[in-house]
């Protein structure tokens, strides 16, 4: 069975949901039966990368919202992060386009580590303040989850995969995914935002007995001679 999850680099949420997801899955007993698919979103295509601004004051500019109002938003989100095992810096957090990052998921996913570049985007974005639009520090984070560091640097410096993230984001758009994370289970199922665990097992064990009843070899059989299990002849 297949799950496709959309989300976007920035999105706080994107990585509470990766973890509670994932919990889910394990407990769900199911995990090596079900195919992950990471699926590249922009919440904001048009962000201009700033090394010099960080996430809490990009907020309050966009929204117009104070300095302090900006952090204490943060803040919550942290906590919510923290009880998932995951440790936010928002204060280190770098404004960055996350066009590029996507095109190197798919990179990482044409090698089978998907799931794994993803984990290291996050990671790199929201607790060590790295610039997730740098050619160099995704160089960084591909040798790390083995890829080979020349593929990489010829694929960022060129437009490689920028089709496939722009047909991530029509796919989406035909879905109606109108936010992430979005996880879509078999193409019948749609499940969105960072919802508690007992939700997303709860739902891959309904999805994936449905999907295994209608993947069940149907045969019609012509009977004639033969033996039984157990010995019966």
């Amino acid at each position: 069975m297949k799950i496709e999850i959309w989300s976007d680099v920035m999105c706080p949420f994107c990585y509470i949901g990766k973890r509670r997801f994932e919990d889910a899955l394990q407990k769900s007993g199911h995990g090596s039966e079900v195919e992950v698919e990471w699926k590249s979103f922009q919440l904001n295509p048009d962000m201009v990368t700033d090394p010099n601004v960080n996430i809490n004051q990009y907020l309050a500019d966009i929204k117009g919202f104070t300095l302090d109002h900006a952090k204490q938003l943060n803040a919550q989100v942290t906590q919510m992060a923290a009880e998932t095992g995951l440790t936010y810096n928002f204060d280190r957090a770098i404004v960055a386009n996350s066009f590029k990052a996507h095109r190197f998921t798919h990179l990482a996913k044409k090698h089978g580590l998907g799931a794994d570049a993803e984990e290291q985007l996050f990671k790199a974005y929201f607790t060590e303040g790295k610039n997730i639009d740098d050619t160099a520090t995704l160089v960084e984070l591909g040798t790390a989850i083995g890829l080979d560091a020349a593929e990489m640097k010829q694929v960022l410096e060129s437009d490689t995969y920028a089709e496939d993230v722009k047909h991530d984001i029509y796919e989406a758009q035909q879905l109606g995914v109108r936010g992430v994370p979005f996880f879509v289970l078999d193409r019948k199922y749609g499940i969105s935002g960072a919802q508690p665990p007992q939700v997303f097992e709860d739902t891959i064990t309904k999805v994936f007995g449905e999907w295994q009843q209608e993947n069940k070899p149907k045969l019609d059989i012509i009977e004639g001679d033969s033996c039984e299990i157990g010995g019966d002849c």
